[in-house]
């Protein structure tokens, strides 16, 4: 697979879109499901527009260096073929001679000026013009032109000036003198030549290509200086007029061709903002216009992408323009023609290839689903802020439906979904403020609620401690719950001490502090969910009065155990205490039997059957 000419760093990207913007054939893409942007090297022309306008310097371009460094290395005799445009890229040389003998301290065998290439190309260009015969040419010296048309004018290249680069015709030249098996390495101002390079096979092939960028680079690395070296002169053929190559005009004016605007048939344009536009009217209108379109994608080769980018057009003109005066004052005619004479065999026969990458044209309801979903409408009369990078809103979704970019890079649809967002945003902020403030409430008075809970058992447990009645709670298990003072005290000594390390008996075995009849009532109430109301149950020498109620049912059951033997309950002052036990702890009971479950009620009943019972007791004594 063949290395692509630029890469972007989708680290260092910001999607800014200015790339895409100056993209004159839009193969810089931003995919659906990206967050960078990439560039589709099949559709890309090498114009290097896009180089130097990123602000975040994420985009870069095949180095060619270390290939160049290894063919220096080996044990090739190796040739520079230098553009013209030499000149006007070092300015902080004083002299040409330095630039070449700097290029011969690299390691190269020999230095020829690509100007000669030039000057036989232009002789070519003259014959074609003049020897019109009804057919208009593009001329085919910008590489970046010549892919253009491949990729999106395959039409047009019958078109094509049938004639191959400058640097294509130095590569043979050189091949002619100095030998076949010469290795050619061009310096050029040009990327895209890059791909020029490698399109023939022949003795026109070019080795390895490096921009002046790359030239710079290898001289700092191996600290080659002006100041350290002598004079050297390039090695013959040297060229004439075709130094002027890199000014647009220069090819035409190394012709000898007019461009005058009454007589002449030759229209030169450049910079990549007129290609396009140069290119379909020639394909439309060229009948009307009549005239060979002389095209360069940069503003002359002199501006070349792989130039420094200091963009000091004016000064770069007049260095280039300054060198060809300097030469033509001490320039041999004679030994340039004879030069001429003996390469003019050279073949100068280009050879194009179709690599169409027009896209088919979404349908009218695709575009206009695209232009309604990023809210232009029909889009019918508009034209758009072009921060996408398109022209149009309309050319936008075009590129939208062909896969090249997504409905985000619309900053106007981005306003107006953030808006949206963010009124949503702040709706939802508004609600959760709502739910926050009534889960805080809730939560203070789940809190309160507690504490009361809290508050309430406690005074239930102080209450249950308090009452001189026996009370006792069980579970299911006849595991006792809690037991209060009066019961424990009720069993005897044995059991309060188990207290002491047991307080409230809690969790102790029924089974292990009571005989059989005692605990079997809990049993029967348990499984029945039926009370056991004001039963005898003899413990030891004592006999209890025993009333088992259900709490929950068969999972907890209540009981109230008295002495029938004490004091309390031999008189009616008996009657009396549990009369008022009944009224002053009634609530406390109820409390119980709200925490507990049910059985506040059934307490009730069994207290005042207690009542009743002693009540019959007495009344058959004093009988």
């Amino acid at each position: 697979m063949t290395e692509p000419l630029f890469k972007i760093d989708a680290g260092k990207c910001t999607l800014c879109y200015t790339c895409i913007r100056i993209c004159p054939v839009k193969a810089i893409m931003v995919k659906h499901n990206r967050s960078f942007a990439e560039i589709d090297d099949n559709r890309c022309v090498g114009c290097g527009n896009c180089l130097d306008v990123c602000p975040e310097e994420a985009i870069s371009f095949m180095n060619s260096t270390e290939r160049v460094g290894q063919l220096l290395e080996s044990n090739n005799k190796v040739a520079a073929i230098v553009d013209p445009s030499i000149s006007g890229e070092f300015d902080d040389i004083t002299d040409y001679r330095k630039f070449v003998k700097m290029i011969r301290e690299l390691g190269f065998e020999y230095v020829l000026e690509v100007s000669f290439g030039v000057d036989i190309i232009a002789k070519h260009y003259k014959k074609l013009i003049e020897d019109f015969k009804g057919k208009y040419y593009l001329f085919s010296n910008c590489p970046a032109v010549v892919m253009h048309v491949e990729k999106y004018n395959p039409d047009l290249l019958k078109n094509l000036a049938p004639l191959v680069t400058g640097m294509t015709v130095s590569a043979r030249v050189a091949r002619a003198r100095y030998g076949e098996d010469l290795k050619v390495v061009a310096i050029s101002p040009c990327i895209a030549a890059k791909r020029e390079a490698v399109r023939y096979d022949d003795d026109g092939r070019v080795d390895e290509l490096i921009t002046f960028r790359e030239l710079r680079e290898m001289f700092a690395e191996r600290n080659i200086e002006e100041s350290k070296l002598e004079y050297s002169d390039f090695d013959p053929p040297l060229g004439a007029a075709g130094a002027l190559y890199p000014v647009s005009e220069g090819i035409v004016q190394a012709a000898k061709l007019s461009e005058d605007l009454l007589e002449g048939h030759i229209i030169t344009t450049e910079g990549a903002s007129n290609i396009s536009a140069a290119i379909d009217e020639f394909e439309h209108q060229i009948e009307e216009i009549e005239k060979h379109f002389n095209l360069f994608y940069c503003e002359g080769c002199l501006m070349g992408p792989g130039t420094t980018p200091d963009k000091k057009k004016f000064l770069r003109r007049t260095l280039v323009t300054n060198y060809a005066k300097k030469r033509d004052k001490t320039f041999d005619k004679k030994e340039w023609q004879a030069q001429m004479n003996k390469f003019s065999q050279i073949s100068c026969a280009a050879r194009f290839k179709v690599d169409d990458q027009r896209m088919e044209e979404p349908s009218e309801e695709k575009i206009a689903e695209i232009m309604r979903n990023i809210g232009k409408g029909d889009g019918k009369g508009m034209k758009g802020c072009s921060a996408c990078g398109y022209p149009s809103c309309r050319e936008f979704a075009k590129a939208v439906a062909k896969g090249l970019a997504k409905t985000e890079m619309c900053q106007t649809h981005n306003v107006r979904n953030q808006q949206e967002y963010i009124k949503s945003l702040r709706l939802t902020n508004e609600k959760l403020a709502q739910t926050r403030k009534a889960l805080e409430e809730s939560e203070q008075a789940a809190q309160k609620e507690k504490e009361t809970a809290m508050e309430a058992m406690e005074t239930t447990k102080a209450m249950l401690q308090k009452i001189p009645t026996g009370i006792l709670l069980v579970n299911d298990q006849l595991k006792i719950i809690q037991a209060n003072q009066t019961f424990i005290r009720l069993l005897g000594d044995e059991v309060t001490e188990i207290n002491e390390i047991i307080p409230g008996l809690a969790g102790a075995d029924l089974k292990t502090l009571v005989p059989y009849n005692f605990y079997n009532f809990f049993s029967y109430v348990l499984e029945h969910d039926e009370s056991v109301i004001n039963r005898d149950v003899h413990y030891g020498d004592k006999m209890y009065n025993l009333s088992v109620f259900s709490i929950r049912k068969h999972k907890v059951v209540g009981a109230v155990v008295r002495d029938m033997h004490s004091p309390e309950v031999r008189g009616d002052e008996v009657i009396h205490r549990l009369t008022e036990a009944i009224d002053e702890n009634l609530r406390m009971v109820q409390q119980i039997g709200f925490l507990l479950g049910e059985g506040a009620s059934k307490t009730e009943q069994m207290l005042n059957s207690v009542i009743e019972a002693f009540n019959t007791a007495q009344g058959k004594s004093n009988e």
